[in-house]
């Protein structure tokens, strides 16, 4: 059976991949800093769906967190075919006033890690076949401080590899959510409701997964959940920036 490794495997989204993964009967390598919660999931999908399950605890922050991610995925003996880079945090919008030092660690996250972990995943998947998913989001589209940022260039990275790398058999995703319920806003320590956005743009996380996965089946670069967000992409095209950035003050996507 297939094998796919799912970073921020221990909550939000990355636990979902890793629940209709297993359900579909696919082995799992789960990724994240927290041994006790890929424990519990790895034991929980272990039991309910008769998969292998890999823990690997990594802080993808870290040079030897990423370093020993990329040596799993160059592992011919036991190839990886599905690559899902979700690990992510958010900050406040405000750079200047932000920690330097979080926003370095921010960048390494959202930017460094996904792009290291794609090429180590290319080196096995070239000429073999594999799929690679990159959870971005709609901020990518909009300007909307260093989170809009990194996930600008991954949204443009996935179209770009995933043309270059068609020829090897291999695809590549940008998963593209909007306001989507997971612990993300928690992580942040904002409670339900306080982000100030309607009840209409929120997303549940087993649609974007289901989304996301049939996307990247059909080889598609780009996979945006929901036609209500299909839309606010379509119109963040044509606005004046200055507009968008005003609106994009609101909230964490």
């Amino acid at each position: 059976m297939p094998t796919a490794l799912i970073t921020g495997a221990s909550a939000g989204l990355g636990a979902e991949f890793a629940r209709q993964l297993a359900r579909r009967r696919g082995d799992l390598i789960l990724v994240a800093r927290s041994a006790d919660a890929l424990e519990a999931l790895a034991a929980e999908l272990r039991s309910e769906y008769g998969v292998a399950v890999e823990v690997l605890v990594a802080d993808l922050s870290e040079e030897e967190g990423v370093s020993r991610v990329a040596e799993r995925l160059r592992d011919t003996s036991d190839p990886v075919d599905l690559l899902v880079n979700n690990a992510g945090f958010g900050l406040p919008l405000q750079f200047a006033d932000n920690d330097i030092d979080d926003e370095v660690r921010h960048l390494r996250v959202h930017v460094e890690a996904p792009m290291r972990l794609m090429h180590a995943a290319l080196q096995s998947m070239r000429g073999r076949g594999g799929r690679i998913i990159n959870v971005a989001s709609v901020a990518g589209f909009i300007s909307r401080s260093t989170y809009s940022a990194c996930k600008a260039w991954l949204i443009g990275f996935s179209r770009w590899a995933n043309a270059e790398y068609a020829r090897d058999g291999v695809t590549v995703t940008a998963l593209g959510p909007g306001f989507t319920h997971t612990s993300f806003h928690e992580r942040m320590g904002l409670a339900v409701g306080q982000e100030g956005v309607p009840g209409l743009l929120w997303l549940d996380a087993p649609s974007v997964v289901r989304t996301g996965l049939r996307d990247a089946a059909r080889g598609k670069p780009v996979s945006i959940p929901s036609l209500r967000y299909k839309v606010v992409v379509a119109v963040a095209r044509v606005l004046p920036q200055s507009l968008t950035s005003a609106v994009a003050r609101r909230g964490r996507v």
